[in-house]
């Protein structure tokens, strides 16, 4: 499913793992979010990356493909709390 609206607003975040300011929307890399050979996971399964760890991330230079499933899972909650914080939140 593609969510241009999401992407915009992930692309506004910082990095979700070294907190750059420059991000890009970073699909998951899991079949359990509809990744398949050629075809990118949903965009509601994006989180915010750098160049830099979006590579990492997709090279499986972070861990094993377990590990960066879980890492992925985490870093989604982040990114969805990120983008559902109202004004008088403190993250």
């Amino acid at each position: 499913m593609r969510n241009a609206k999401r992407l915009v607003a992930i692309r506004q975040l910082p990095c979700v793992r070294c907190g750059n300011p420059n991000s890009q929307a970073a699909h998951s890399n899991s079949s359990k979010h509809g990744k398949g050979r050629g075809i990118k996971a949903s965009d509601d399964f994006t989180v915010p990356l750098c160049y830099s760890c979006h590579s990492a991330f997709d090279q499986f230079k972070l861990g094993t493909r377990q590990e960066s499933e879980a890492m992925f899972d985490k870093w989604l909650d982040k990114t969805n709390r990120m983008l559902n914080l109202k004004d008088d939140e403190v993250f």
